[in-house]
């Protein structure tokens, strides 16, 4: 195999990886799944949310249709696969759904770099691929059965692996939510600019779709996902955001720059101003930035 050294590679364990077979497993994940899963042909995929019936983010996946047997895969970053499970079961009412939890035994790459599709579709590796959301660069993510490690180490050798530190730099610098870390169940996804890309306003009914119709009218949230930067060494997260007295929002991710470090931070939409500054305690000094 010849080896491109520009596209880059991450090894990980996917939050989820849920696989949904029986005869009513497309209406059913259609009816619960924020994007519209109607048109996948074998092999395509869809980013989107499960939300609850406040229209609050519960968990975030790629979903998959199956390419070598019936069905669909689940796949999440960063979501609990048992509670993704859960969710899912507890709205299987009369459907024929069988919804199996194989988190455990799949592994994932993460593959980066222009070209990276192509170089992965020309791999023949056990798996299946779909593309990512890393943010700057053509991503795609690659999982494979743990029982697989062999492909995947010859597969990585040769290429820049990029650490799990190096990795959520990447990530809040593009400002790319983690849910349900950065945007979870108290959070709308429109807070966290996932309408953008994660949710269809023309399908059919969805649960939390009712609210999502209602906040897209408005046209506004009152909140919004920010990127901030601060000295010295990273608080731990959740932490709260400070104006003088006032509370003004929270730090839900941090990660170390080279001058100290970088988050994301949910602040009101009045407060996220390019340039503007809070503090890390109540009447503390204005030290970290904000970035729009």
């Amino acid at each position: 195999m010849k080896i491109d050294p520009e596209i880059l590679f991450h090894p990980y364990a996917p939050g989820t990886l849920l696989r949904v077979t029986g005869e009513d497993a497309a209406t059913f994940l259609q009816g619960q799944f924020t994007n519209d899963l109607s048109k996948l042909a074998e092999g395509e995929s869809a980013y989107g949310l499960w939300l609850d019936r406040r229209g609050r983010v519960l968990a975030d996946s790629t979903v998959v249709r199956r390419r070598n047997g019936p069905g669909y895969w689940i796949a999440s970053l960063y979501s609990d696969g048992s509670t993704l499970g859960q969710h899912l079961s507890d709205h299987v009412i009369a459907d024929e759904v069988e919804i199996q939890d194989e988190t455990g035994a799949w592994a994932g790459m993460a593959l980066m770099g222009s070209g990276a599709g192509e170089v992965l579709g020309a791999a023949g590796l056990p798996g299946f691929g779909f593309p990512g959301r890393r943010g700057g660069v053509e991503t795609w993510e690659w999982l494979y059965p743990r029982a697989a490690q062999d492909a995947a180490s010859g597969f990585g050798a040769g290429r820049r692996k990029v650490s799990d530190a190096e990795m959520e730099l990447r990530r809040i610098r593009a400002v790319i939510p983690r849910v349900p870390v950065d945007i979870g169940p108290a959070d709308l996804p429109n807070e966290g600019g996932l309408d953008a890309v994660a949710i269809s306003y023309s399908k059919g009914c969805y649960l939390g779709q009712e609210v999502m119709a209602r906040v897209k009218a408005l046209g506004r949230v009152r909140r919004t996902l920010v990127r901030v930067a601060g000295p010295g060494t990273a608080p731990v997260p959740p932490a709260a955001l400070w104006n003088g007295a006032a509370r003004e929002g929270e730090l839900r991710s941090v990660a170390a720059g080279p001058d100290g470090f970088e988050g994301l931070a949910l602040v009101p939409v009045g407060t996220a101003s390019a340039g503007a500054a809070l503090a890390l305690e109540s009447g503390g000094p204005a030290v970290v930035t904000l970035s729009t």
